[in-house]
């Protein structure tokens, strides 16, 4: 099981010299992925949450491809619908071969509404549009002379049925985010399986994206987020994730408040706590 972690590509505390710190600390820790967030106007309702500056993820990634030498760089989650099918597969295809074949791209349906209309996109369509978007992608990189795609695993988001069901049949892997509890996610799992079974489709790989929160002392209760509790819970956390089947977990140290994007070093020290008693075998 590989693991990776999500860099907050926004607020207060982001600029280009954090993001290449950010990226050259997770490398050298050890971490098989970096993932960013995506957005592409700062409404309101997005601002709630991720407030500028907002660096787009393609273009960011593109450039942390070259202060960075192994690592993978995905997206977590690039909200499909905001971009026209064929740009969305250009760009992907574009960055895996600069990047020599190290993208993994993270899709979703999105939720800002204001964001939505901003962009002339209609909201209540956008999970048949995310469908429709991800075929057209799959198709133009099927013609391998013009896009030269290469192997991109596409990991569709969402927890509800919905995003199941659309990792079922359209993605290489789930990639359910955040407010994960064992229990729940064992139960989501096992419909997924029985799911990609009555459809007679392979079952898309597991992997979660987690919060990191470390404690001094255990978190209780069966309601304990994954990813959250003291460093013997989070190891634990890891190792059940690993026995249910997870191909790769994702950790997000970023908790919520914006402000904490100016102190990072509290997330690098999660981090390397996390990777000095975890081994991260990372993969060339």
């Amino acid at each position: 099981m590989r693991i990776g972690v999500n860099v907050p590509n926004y607020g207060p505390g982001t600029e280009p010299e954090v993001l290449r710190r950010w990226a050259r600390t997770v490398e050298a820790l050890g971490y098989d992925l970096l993932t960013l967030s995506d957005h592409v106007v700062v409404t309101p309702d997005v601002e709630e949450q991720y407030p500028a500056p907002f660096y787009e993820p393609f273009t960011t990634l593109a450039w942390l491809a070259g202060v960075t030498e192994r690592i993978r760089l995905g997206t977590s989650v690039v909200i499909v619908p905001y971009r026209h099918p064929l740009l969305l597969a250009r760009m992907a295809a574009n960055l895996n071969e600069l990047s020599g074949g190290r993208l993994v791209l993270g899709v979703a349906v999105g939720w800002a509404r204001q964001e939505f209309e901003a962009l002339g996109v209609p909201f209540e369509r956008r999970g048949a549009l995310t469908d429709d978007h991800l075929r057209a992608v799959r198709a133009a990189w099927a013609d391998e002379k013009d896009y030269r795609s290469g192997s991109i695993p596409i990991w569709v988001g969402g927890n509800s049925d919905m995003g199941i069901r659309r990792a079922v049949r359209l993605g290489d892997a789930w990639h359910p985010i955040h407010d994960l509890t064992l229990s729940g996610l064992r139960d989501a799992v096992g419909r997924m399986t029985a799911l990609a079974d009555r459809l007679e489709r392979p079952v898309p790989a597991l992997a979660p994206r987690i919060f990191l929160r470390l404690t001094d002392s255990p978190i209780l209760g069966d309601d304990r987020r994954l990813g959250e509790g003291t460093i013997k819970q989070v190891l634990d956390d890891l190792e059940q994730l690993r026995l249910l089947g997870a191909d790769t977990v994702v950790l997000d140290p970023f908790l919520g408040d914006p402000l904490e994007t100016l102190h990072p070093q509290t997330a690098w020290s999660a981090l390397a706590t996390v990777a000095d008693h975890w081994d991260l075998d990372p993969r060339p």
